[in-house]
Formats: structure tokens, C-alpha cells, sequence
């Protein structure tokens, strides 16, 4: 949600004339184009990174191979970290040119969304930073075999498979209360005429 206010923001708002003579449209962000793209792209990137973990998230526990479940859990986290590095990043030089900026009429008609940029920029660098230490948690959480693996394997990789578990071999008739068909059956029952050949 961060990430669309910060390139919606910028796309919508940040934009502006420099004088009411001249239609070409200038970054309020002193002027610097290079601010402005940048806020969009990471801005996008994040959104679309996003969507992509929220969908790897939900299928996780059908991924059945260990190899790609942590395949999954370690770009979560290179992808997280690397983020909040960005988003970082977004919030200085944000922040630098907007204190770099000269006030005019058309810059103030979008301080509002360069100040809403600035704020969520940095909110999003929290955001991603708790997301990456939640992806090393998982990982962690993982590396005991409880995430990638399953149960039934032995630990040890020179160890045999655990066979099938046996029993005394000898079944006892006392865990069965009755037999199943508790019927006698008559030898000629009435009304049935035995068929003579």
C-alpha cells in the first residue's frame, strides 16, 4: 500500500508546470527528473514484488521439493533486504531534494504529495526491514528441518530408512468383540423348496 502512495503521489501530483507559459513539466523535487523516476520505479518494483510473495506465501505448503521451498525463503529475504536498502535510498535523496527545492505556485500545489512520498518512503523502509527479518526467522525456523524437510527422514544421511514398525506377530483374537455375521442359518429355511436335478 506504501508503494502505490509513493508512485501515485509522484505520478499524479509531482509533476507540474514551471511557469503558465511553458507546457513542458517539470519534478517539484528541485527540478530533477532523475528523483522523480526513481521514487516510481522502486515504488513499482515493491508494489510488484508484493503481489508475487503474497502469492508464493499462499502456495507455500504445497511446494513439496526442499530444495525450492528454500529457494523461496532466501529470495524473500535477498528480495526484503535488497527493498529496504531502495526504499533507504528513495528516502534520502527524496528528502535532499525536496529541502533543495525553491517554493514557487506551482510547486506548492504539490508539496502535499512530495511531503506523502517523503513520509511513506520512509515508513516502507520499516515495512521492508521487518519483512526481511521475518524471511531470516523463516529461514532460521528451517534450517531445523522443520520447514524443509519433513518427519520421517533420519538425520543422520548415513542412517537407513526407517522400516515399517513390527509388531509381537502374533494377532490376538480378544481385540475383536464378536463375529461380524451372528445368523444362524437353517439348512432348509421355510417357504424354500430345494430344487431337484
Amino acid at each position: 500500500i506504501f508503494s502505490i502512495v509513493v508512485f501515485g503521489s509522484i505520478v499524479n501530483e509531482c509533476y507540474v508546470n514551471k511557469d503558465s507559459q511553458s507546457p513542458e513539466l517539470l519534478c517539484i523535487f528541485n527540478e530533477n527528473e532523475s528523483a522523480c523516476s526513481y521514487g516510481i520505479a522502486i515504488g513499482i518494483i515493491a508494489f510488484f514484488g508484493s503481489v508475487f510473495f503474497f502469492v508464493v506465501d499462499l502456495y507455500f505448503q504445497q511446494i513439496s521439493s526442499v530444495k525450492d521451498r528454500k529457494r523461496a525463503v532466501l529470495l524473500d529475504l535477498g528480495f526484503s533486504g535488497f527493498l529496504s536498502f531502495l526504499w533507504f535510498v528513495a528516502f534520502c535523496f527524496l528528502a535532499n531534494q525536496w529541502q533543495r527545492t525553491t517554493m514557487s505556485k506551482g510547486v506548492s500545489q504539490g508539496a502535499d504529495a512530495a511531503r506523502a512520498a517523503i513520509t511513506f518512503s520512509f515508513f516502507s523502509i520499516m515495512v521492508w526491514v521487518a519483512l526481511a527479518v521475518r524471511a531470516l526467522q523463516r529461514y532460521r525456523l528451517g534450517t531445523d528441518m522443520s520447514l524443509f524437510a519433513t518427519e520421517q527422514f533420519a538425520t543422520d544421511p548415513n542412517a537407513a530408512y526407517p522400516g515399517y514398525p513390527t509388531g509381537s506377530g502374533i494377532e490376538s483374537t480378544e481385540t475383536y468383540q464378536s463375529p461380524p455375521f451372528t445368523e444362524t442359518l437353517e439348512a432348509n429355511p421355510k417357504g424354500y423348496q430345494v430344487p431337484a436335478y
